[in-house]
């Protein structure tokens, strides 16, 4: 466990990725989740959610998707970034810390909840910092053939251990240990 730890949950790396291993289609395009994947596929994770930490990327492809009516109550969101914006939004904290105070943060706000990590860059700066214990993927059935892959290629091998599988309809949700 990091240094970080501030209660019970965990620092869950939450992806849905299509089979030929992308998180999001060509301009971030992330509609086609909402095809398979919907809020009450797997209520278990959500329910064991307390907060979230996203990228400003991925807060930017949300906002984005709002209009879409895809509600997803993961807890009091967070969201890493260099600059806030001009205008603030009253359900998310900005952050412009280092990763590491960011997860604290996030964490103690989960309320001994799991802090869910959503975003390529987010998750691959927690892992390459040994911050993440679990990952969970939603294996979705489409190929998008290009877009952002799971992981950068700049990312270090990280030792993983299968602990669950689980079909609900078309997705298939995979759960892995972070070994340290």
């Amino acid at each position: 466990m990091s240094d970080v730890s501030t209660g019970t949950g965990k620092v869950v790396v939450n992806r849905a990725m299509s089979l030929d291993g992308f998180i999001a289609g060509p301009g971030h395009a992330m509609d086609w989740i909402f095809e398979y994947l919907t809020a009450d596929t797997f209520p278990e994770v959500m329910a064991a959610t307390g907060a979230m930490l996203v990228g400003r990327g991925t807060y930017e492809v949300a906002k984005r998707m709002a209009d879409q009516d895809t509600p997803y109550d993961g807890g009091g969101q967070f969201v890493l970034t260099h600059e806030p914006p001009d205008e603030p939004d009253p359900t998310v904290t900005f952050l412009t810390c280092d990763i590491e105070e960011a997860v604290a943060t996030a964490r103690s706000a989960a309320g001994g909840k799991n802090l869910e990590i959503l975003g390529a860059d987010v998750a691959a700066q927690c892992l390459q910092r040994g911050l993440v214990d679990e990952i969970l993927v939603y294996v979705l059935p489409v190929l998008l053939g290009d877009g952002v892959r799971f992981s950068p290629p700049s990312l270090d091998r990280i030792d993983l251990e299968p602990f669950s599988n689980t079909q609900s309809g078309a997705v298939t949700m995979l759960r892995f240990h972070v070994r340290k």
